[in-house]
């Protein structure tokens, strides 16, 4: 005979139920795997330790979790405007790296990044706001939660919060991050990247690329890539080319392609160097498009952000 549930077992359960949804809340807010995990456990420990009183007083448990992890990311991210001053070159979101062209996985994050406002792109623009705009601005614009809880949450007036949602919101839209466009398309223009650098050709990976195309690497000293933003089609073009040839014949254009926040990328698996020639670091490059042309790539090299990708050939964990 099966055991009956306890309160705590069915409060597990619904909390279950929404944790893929927090997840997607935390990642959002704080662009780290590791801090929306742990947003989300915290959030849980807080459910838990409710007394019966507590637990009832709670009309809207999905609204209240959602809160809750808002608040925890809210420190979270003041704690990381701190450690980002000694980072060294410039920061990107860890990178939610699925496979291109298989199912993809019932992992929470996985799920998450299929939203449009989880690509890199968008991300980048959430990490330039401060960490009441991004919290005030998610919660809100992408949740729907209510201004009073949300000043709640920030501490400080529902104007307040409501100014603070509103930067957020003009600032996304004065960086108008391209929006996501179908894979097919960024396909065709990887592998013409792809030949074009095979081929040491500038001036077709030149045609590839925006004018104001940007190149943002990360790797916190920790391995090979640009520490300054690159902009524009020629220097960007001249960069690949370059590199391309300080590393062994094909190591740069035989990486394997991945779906990088739900746009098409390249993992790139880390090689010995040989004959003179650079050892290559482990990657993981997307990049975003817009009428047809590159405009932004992202290259991640920084171990750290790369720890706990699934890999191409491997099991999701």
């Amino acid at each position: 005979m099966a055991a009956t549930p306890t309160a705590q077992d069915t409060l597990a359960a619904e909390f279950a139920a929404h944790r893929s949804h927090l997840i997607g809340v935390a990642y959002r807010l704080t662009g780290t795997r590791a801090d929306a995990e742990d947003a989300v456990q915290e959030s849980w420990l807080r459910l838990a330790g409710l007394d019966d009183a507590g637990r009832a007083a709670i009309r809207d448990l999905r609204g209240w979790l959602t809160t809750v992890v808002g608040r925890i990311c809210l420190d979270r991210l003041k704690s990381a405007a701190a450690q980002r001053e000694r980072y060294v070159g410039n920061w990107l979101p860890e990178p939610v790296v699925t496979p291109f062209g298989r199912p993809v996985s019932e992992d929470p994050l996985d799920i998450a990044v299929r939203d449009d406002g989880l690509r890199m792109a968008a991300l980048v623009v959430l990490d330039k706001l401060t960490p009441e705009q991004r919290v005030a601005f998610v919660l809100h614009d992408a949740f729907s939660v209510p201004f009073a809880e949300i000043a709640d949450a920030l501490g400080v007036s529902v104007d307040a919060a409501r100014q603070y949602a509103s930067r957020g919101r003009k600032a996304l839209a004065d960086a108008d991050p391209a929006p996501r466009v179908p894979l097919e398309d960024q396909a065709k223009i990887l592998e013409k990247f792809v030949i074009a650098l095979q081929a040491g050709d500038i001036r077709a990976i030149t045609e590839l690329l925006a004018p104001d195309v940007v190149l943002i690497g990360d790797s916190n000293g920790k391995g090979r890539t640009t520490r300054q933003l690159i902009v524009g089609a020629d220097k960007i073009a001249r960069f690949f080319v370059g590199l391309a040839g300080k590393y062994p014949p094909g190591v740069l254009t035989g990486g394997t392609p991945v779906l990088v926040n739900g746009d098409l990328g390249v993992y790139l698996a880390p090689q010995p160097g040989q004959d003179g020639f650079f050892a290559l670091d482990e990657h993981v490059q997307a990049m975003t498009v817009r009428d047809g042309k590159i405009v932004a790539i992202y290259d991640v090299v920084n171990p750290e952000k790369l720890a706990g990708i699934t890999r191409p050939g491997a099991s999701p964990s």
